[in-house]
């Protein structure tokens, strides 16, 4: 769809937030918190962003890290985008989703915030129980911090130039039945990953930046892919991804990324065992084995048998 860019507001050093809407005055599509959009922007790049607005309001609201070591994206958007730009989007797409629950632990880093932000909304609108803590290098790097702030002594906001790292005993007083969330920087998840894994708790993670390099996930063993609906058997050897061989047949599922981070290329498994490597699914969704991303993700057998 083509949208248009009705504001861009500063929520933080190195943070703006840009308002979207349709180009043609139609309505947009409806979303759940922890959803997210692919724009594409005019650089040639396509990059993914979390909607940290309120469903429903008649626009989307997503916000950006300027990021001087990236690929080109935020750089774009911090330097040129105007309001009154159209852009191109995709989705929403949701694979962080806010599930039901009793009771709700959120971690936050950084621009990791966004995804969280209107699953505070809904929960406090239905009167759930949820508590969020929040770092980033500093006060003034983070964004949003008025809006958070609004829902009090739930909210642990902790800037590490001021109090250091975030303190994450918190998880291990956790209940059995809390849900743990976290978004932000590798070294974060990494460390409330470890947390959750010690004290049995499952964690849901939204990563804006691969696990494992998409590089790195396409090294391994070739095996063999059949391809169920387009009748086709084809290798896939070391260094080429799943997603790389079936374009090259002629088939074109849905992708974006090809990092494992977007979903978007999320395929049905009929046969055979994976080699996870997406930076998306729990660890419950992987030992099902139920779908897989072909983006990155390989296989844990000679022949894996997928719905395409």
């Amino acid at each position: 769809m083509k949208l248009l860019v009705r504001s861009l507001r500063w929520e933080s050093d190195g943070v703006v937030s840009v308002e979207l809407e349709t180009a043609d005055g139609s309505q947009l599509p409806s979303w759940e918190p922890g959803a997210h959009i692919d724009l594409a922007l005019p650089n040639g790049l396509e990059r993914q962003y979390s909607l940290c607005g309120v469903p429903g309001e008649g626009y989307w609201r997503i916000a950006v890290l300027r990021e001087a070591r990236g690929r080109g994206g935020s750089e774009w958007i911090h330097q040129s985008l105007r309001v009154g730009t159209t852009l191109e989007a995709n989705g929403p797409l949701n694979h962080f989703e806010l599930e039901e629950g009793p009771s709700y632990l959120f971690v936050a880093g950084g621009i990791g915030v966004t995804p969280i932000l209107p699953m505070l909304g809904a929960l406090s609108a239905r009167g759930a129980e949820w508590r969020l803590l929040y770092g980033g290098r500093s006060g003034a790097s983070m964004a949003f911090v008025s809006q958070v702030s609004d829902y009090g002594e739930r909210v642990q906001i902790a800037p590490q130039d001021e109090v250091g790292l975030l303190d994450l005993t918190i998880i291990d007083k956790t209940s059995p039945e809390t849900l743990v969330y976290c978004c932000g920087p590798a070294p974060l998840i990494d460390a409330v990953a470890a947390r959750c894994a010690a004290v049995g708790r499952e964690l849901r993670v939204e990563r804006f930046a691969p696990a494992i390099s998409a590089e790195a996930a396409r090294q391994g063993d070739g095996f063999e892919v059949v391809l169920e609906r387009s009748g086709l058997v084809l290798e896939v050897s070391d260094g080429e991804s799943i997603l790389d061989v079936v374009e090259g047949a002629g088939v074109w599922p849905p992708s974006s990324c090809l990092e494992g981070t977007c979903g978007t290329c999320e395929t049905k498994v009929l046969a055979g065992a994976v080699d996870h490597r997406d930076s998306i699914l729990t660890e419950g969704e992987r030992q099902t084995g139920q779908t897989m991303m072909i983006c990155v993700s390989r296989a844990a057998s000679r022949r894996l048998v997928l719905d395409l």
